[in-house]
């Protein structure tokens, strides 16, 4: 994953609403839930429900698929778990450095 593909995903998310919807999402599973499930239980307006959806596709946290004539929207798991991994990818690296060079000024 790069940067810019990354920081559309964080930007994504970078809502109270937004980050709502991708938890509620997350607890849902893989079937996920249709737009009314989600209204119903976050309360958000139907037109700014619409528009949070919409940013949260744009920046691959969640999709969309047609059941019938329901549209669900489900959490992208794999995306989440690799903007987790893109965030912890040098985890302490660092700090290694760092001792390393405590030693040496010793």
């Amino acid at each position: 994953m790069n940067t810019e593909i990354a920081s559309a995903g964080f930007a994504a998310v970078g809502s109270a609403p937004r980050l709502q919807i991708v938890a509620l999402l997350v607890r849902a599973g893989p079937v996920g839930l249709s737009t009314g499930d989600i209204q119903q239980k976050t309360g958000i307006p139907a037109s700014t429900l619409m528009h949070h959806l919409k940013s949260l596709m744009e920046g691959r946290v969640i999709t969309q698929v047609k059941n019938g004539r329901t549209m669900m929207s489900v959490a992208n798991y794999d995306h989440l778990n690799a903007l987790a991994a893109f965030l912890l990818e040098e985890c302490c690296v660092d700090m290694s450095n760092s001792k390393e060079r405590e030693l040496a000024d010793g």
